[in-house]
C-alpha cells in the first residue's frame, strides 16, 4: 500500500512472448480510477528509459482516490503490447 501524496515509479519491461527484450514505439502511461475513467496519459521518451524495452515513470499518488490503474501501451510490430498494474492509496498510517 502506498501514501496519498507520495511519488511512486511505475515500471514496464517490454518482452516477446519467449522473452526477449523489445523496443516498442508509441509509448504512454495511462492512469486510471477504478472506474476506468482515465485520469492522466504521458508520452515516454528516451528520458523514461532504463534499459532495452524498460520504462520507468515517477507518478504523484492523488490525494482523493484510494486505488488507481496504470497502463503501459506501445506498438511491437504493428501491434498493441501493453501491461497493467494497480496501486491502493492509503491517506495516512
Amino acid at each position: 500500500m502506498a501514501l496519498a501524496g507520495d511519488t511512486v515509479r511505475f515500471r514496464c519491461h517490454f518482452k516477446t512472448f519467449d522473452g526477449q527484450s523489445v523496443e516498442p514505439t508509441d509509448i504512454k502511461l495511462t492512469i486510471y480510477d477504478t472506474n476506468k475513467q482515465q485520469i492522466e496519459q504521458v508520452t515516454l521518451d528516451d528520458t523514461n528509459k532504463e534499459n532495452v524495452g524498460v520504462y520507468f515513470y515517477d507518478y504523484v499518488l492523488p490525494d482523493d482516490k484510494q486505488e488507481i490503474i496504470f497502463e503501459f501501451r506501445g506498438l511491437y510490430n504493428e501491434k498493441p503490447i501493453l501491461s497493467r498494474g494497480k496501486v491502493k492509496i492509503e491517506f495516512s498510517k
